[in-house]
Parts: structure tokens; C-alpha cells; sequence
């Protein structure tokens, strides 16, 4: 999808008239969240930005089916070219969000953008720094494709020694003399190699459990990137992704290509972008795989925001449920990366006893941080 800046945010109005005038619920709200959306993906990737826009607009299974055909329409007929004189078009792409909210720096002005990036490529390590450190939610459309690259190997390097650090230290402590004297006979009678009782030691389990509803859509894409990443160097990890409802997309992350991975997972049905019950989700959850996929060398990572609009003694009840079951409990928050953000919601301050560790997940350091952390 190449185009300049601000005639791909009128596009996009014009897909959102045109899917509404479809069928779909394409009303303003969706039109700002569109926007939004597309600003945590590379808009040259078909795939993707299809992905982004379905994340948005469809939240059944019969708006999901419908999708791809009117999707498919639009954009290979170039009917926005037919569009972008409409006013309605110009009026919508040119109109302030709501405060707080935040269009993305790639539907901006051209001009703006180039500004953004002078100085800002992604050779040497004061660059890399830089994007280590930037919000996701504030990620400029020129640094899109820079971050993809670095973040993918830098969370496969930590996924990768995180695996290997956690097999280690389930080892049992207990050494065998007798076999460790056995095994360095050969080397003089030195223990270089110790031999250890007990079981041969066990990589940790990993549930991951992460929230797409609509207040997380600007950090749930680059957070899927994570639990793609902990999927390829954990031999035992599941992967659910909930708003109202949980699903898990495990064997759909087990792909050589996170493109792989992000086009099988647009044709799964799932209410992105919608409502959080974050307290009914991890009881389904419990009730349908918690035996299962729980044990006590589990360690349970939920990537949410805590906005829930259930009760808060359900989310604290299925806490203290899973918290009985696992390892660790961790809890990772976007809204921690904000200096102002205290957890004092009804929900939050009711999940805070059950959590072992609770850290922020609002940009690539503080997910590289995981490693440290646990």
C-alpha cells in the first residue's frame, strides 16, 4: 500500500464509508481506531494492513467472511481514487481526534514525517537506543519498519537465553558423587563434569495471555511480536489471546515468518479491538484449560491495560486461582510506562495481591526486561 501520508489517511476514510455503506460498523469511532491501528504495522505489507483494518472493523464471524471480499474490491478497483474528492472524505481525514487519542505519525503531513526521520536512521547504536525507548503507542510510521527488524532479533536473543537459563535452573541441586567421580576418571580425578541426582532437568512452561480488546489496540500487534518470539525458543508455551472471550493461537504462532503468523491468525475469529472482561475471560479460562495448561513450574504472563468492566472480586477470585497453580504470576502493563499511571482502578488495585511481579510493557526495553525480571 504505497501512498503519501495524508492521501493514504483519506483512503482509509474512504474504505471505512465504503465498508460501512456494506454492512459494516465503519462509524466514526471505527474511522479514528482505523487510523490508529494501521500506525502498528508496515502499510507496504497487503497482508498486514488488511489485518489491521479487519482488527477494527469486524468483531463476528459473518463481518470477518465479508471482510476480505469488500477489502479485495476496494482497494484492487482504486476506488478511493474515486473518493478522495469527497467532502464528507476530507472533512473526516482532516478532523482532530479526541483528546487523548493518537493518530498515527504516518497519516500525518508528508512534510512532518520527513522532519520526524531526519536524523533518525537506524545505523548505529545511539538509533537503536532510541527506538529501544520510544512508546509503541507514539511509534512514528517512519520507524515502523527499523523497530520490526530490531525488535524481532533482540527478543529472539533474550527468548532464546531465557529458555536455556530456565532449563538450567530447574536443575536438581543434589550431586551424585559416586557418577561424578566415575565420569572424570579419564581427566585425572578432577570434577570437571558433575553428575546430579534426581530428574533430568525441565524447561519452564509459559502461558501467555494477552488482551486485544479496543483499549489495547495500539500495543497489542507489537505484543503479539513478544509472544511470537517466547513461542519459538519454548518448547512448552500457550499462547490465548482474550477481550470478552479467550482463544488460543498457539499452533497458529508456530510459523518460520511472523507474516506467516499474523495472516493465519486474520482468519481466526476474535473480537479484536472490542470490550475487556479480563475477570470472565481468565474464568473461562480456568474452567476450560486451567488443569491443563497450569502447573507449579508454570509461570503465567498477562499483557493487559486492567481496564475490565466485570467485577473486580471475579478478576481477584480467577487470580488467586491461577496464582495457586503456577510458578509465577506476572503481570505486564503498558499503562506503567506512563510517569502519571498509578494502578488505583477498581480492578487493578484488586489483582496487585495475587501478582508476583508487575512490570510495564509499553516499549521494547521494558519487554527485553522480562529476562531480568524473572
Amino acid at each position: 500500500m504505497h501512498q503519501e501520508p495524508d492521501r493514504l489517511a483519506t483512503s482509509i476514510v474512504a474504505f471505512c464509508r465504503f465498508a460501512r455503506s456494506s454492512g459494516l460498523p465503519a462509524g466514526m469511532q471505527q474511522v479514528l481506531a482505523a487510523l490508529e491501528a494501521v500506525k502498528a504495522v508496515a502499510i507496504a505489507d497487503r497482508q498486514m494492513f488488511a489485518f489491521a483494518l479487519r482488527s477494527v472493523l469486524c468483531s463476528s464471524q459473518e463481518e470477518w467472511e465479508r471482510f476480505d471480499r469488500l477489502f479485495d474490491e476496494f482497494w484492487n478497483s482504486r476506488r478511493s481514487q474515486t473518493e478522495l474528492g469527497s467532502e464528507e472524505g476530507q472533512k473526516l481525514a482532516t478532523q482532530k481526534p479526541p483528546a487523548g487519542s493518537k493518530v498515527l505519525a504516518g497519516v500525518t503531513t508528508a512534510d512532518s514525517v520527513s522532519t520526524e526521520s531526519e536524523g533518525k536512521t537506524v545505523s548505529g547504536a545511539s538509533a537503536q537506543q532510541r527506538l529501544r525507548k520510544v512508546d509503541f503507542s507514539e511509534m512514528s510510521h517512519a520507524d515502523l519498519a527499523a523497530l520490526e527488524q530490531l525488535s524481532l532479533r533482540l527478543l529472539h536473543q533474550m527468548s532464546l537465553r531465557l529458555s536455556r537459563r530456565m532449563k538450567l535452573d530447574d536443575t536438581a541441586d543434589r550431586v551424585d558423587l559416586r557418577r561424578s567421580i566415575r565420569r572424570n576418571i579419564t581427566r585425572g580425578g578432577d570434577p570437571i563434569t558433575l553428575a546430579y541426582k534426581g530428574r533430568r532437568p525441565r524447561q519452564k512452561r509459559l502461558v501467555i495471555f494477552l488482551d486485544i480488546s479496543g483499549s489495547m489496540s495500539l500495543y497489542s500487534l507489537f505484543l503479539l511480536r513478544f509472544a511470537y518470539a517466547l513461542q519459538k525458543h519454548f518448547k512448552r508455551v500457550n499462547t490465548f489471546l482474550f477481550s470478552t472471550s479467550v482463544v488460543e493461537v498457539s499452533d497458529v504462532l508456530k510459523t518460520e515468518r511472523l507474516s506467516d503468523a499474523l495472516t493465519n491468525l486474520s482468519h481466526r475469529t476474535m473480537e479484536w479491538s472490542g470490550g475487556t472482561k479480563i475477570g470472565g475471560s481468565l474464568r473461562e479460562f480456568n474452567r476450560r484449560r486451567g488443569r491443563r495448561a497450569l502447573s507449579r513450574n508454570t509461570i503465567f504472563i498477562i499483557l493487559s491495560d486492567g481496564w475490565d468492566t466485570g467485577e473486580p472480586e471475579m478478576l481477584a477470585a480467577e487470580l488467586r486461582s491461577v496464582r495457586r497453580r503456577v510458578d509465577k504470576l506476572v503481570w505486564l502493563n503498558p499503562l506503567l510506562g506512563l510517569k502519571e499511571y498509578q494502578p488505583i482502578t477498581r480492578s487493578m488495585s484488586a489483582s496487585l495481591p495475587h501478582i508476583d511481579i508487575f512490570a510495564p510493557a509499553h516499549n521494547l526495553e521494558s519487554l527485553l526486561a522480562l529476562e531480568r525480571h524473572l
